[in-house]
């Protein structure tokens, strides 16, 4: 069996997980087609979520990971042509990015958005400015204790992974139902990359509901409950974390590790 036909065989049998396919997923899309301009990106990408799973979304660079985040938060690029998105049975693909954001759709970029000339706490504060407001500045300081450090310190100004834990409790601060991580680890040196996955463990315990974009695709499949691999803006692959992890052809095929 090829690793395209195993992962065709995988997407058939989601019981093998546990997971009940009569069950509402918590969070869906449905055939996403999504283009920069006349570049098709995102080619038919299908998956879904039930509620507290973290989802590792990985591939090689430009396989379209980004690109499907970017979509499903609704920003304007990529453009979506065709495709559904589904929270909670709300259609999300019928919304705007502020809107997707009010139903509780909360997206961490790689370069992480900290808005200049205002402090930690501001950032934090701003984000709860819009109706549906998430976690309070004591609970966020319990948990990233190294921004209750700095909370009057100017946000652009902290390090790259206090950039990174400030980028992740603006989107706690919201109300938050799906949290899009895109690229938490990146650039980030390997003690600060511990601080950031004891933080993603602890989101893991509280049972939030999290897409997770990575390179380092290993530190994600050990955080993540299931993975969906995009090749060419395509799902070559869809199953547990587990499943890539103990399957060396298809790391070495589709993330060459």
């Amino acid at each position: 069996m090829t690793v395209m036909e195993a992962a065709a065989e995988e997407q058939k049998s989601i019981q093998m997980s546990g997971r009940d396919p009569q069950a509402q997923p918590f969070f869906a899309v449905k055939d996403l087609h999504a283009y920069y301009g006349e570049s098709y990106i995102v080619q038919g990408v299908s998956f879904d979520i039930r509620h507290g799973e973290i989802l590792a979304l990985l591939g090689r660079n430009g396989a379209g990971k980004t690109s499907t985040l970017r979509t499903i938060a609704r920003l304007d690029d990529p453009a979506l042509h065709r495709g559904e998105i589904w929270l909670e049975g709300e259609p999300v693909h019928r919304m705007r990015s502020f809107q997707a954001a009010r139903a509780g759709i909360q997206l961490v970029p790689e370069d992480r958005r900290i808005i200049q000339g205002l402090s930690v706490e501001e950032n934090l504060t701003l984000a709860q400015v819009a109706p549906g407001t998430g976690w309070d500045l004591d609970r966020i300081y319990a948990h990233f204790p190294r921004l209750a450090e700095r909370r009057g310190q100017e946000g652009t100004t902290l390090s790259g992974g206090e950039q990174q834990m400030l980028a992740i409790a603006r989107a706690l601060a919201r109300d938050l139902k799906l949290l899009l991580l895109d690229e938490p680890y990146e650039g980030l040196a390997p003690v600060i990359v511990q601080e950031i996955e004891r933080i993603l463990n602890e989101i893991k315990e509280l049972g939030i509901t999290t897409v997770i974009v990575e390179q380092n695709a290993v530190a994600a499949l050990k955080l993540a409950d299931r993975a969906v691999i995009l090749d060419t803006g395509e799902v070559a692959f869809a199953g547990t974390a587990r499943d890539v992890l103990d399957n060396a052809e298809l790391r070495q095929e589709y993330l060459a590790i």
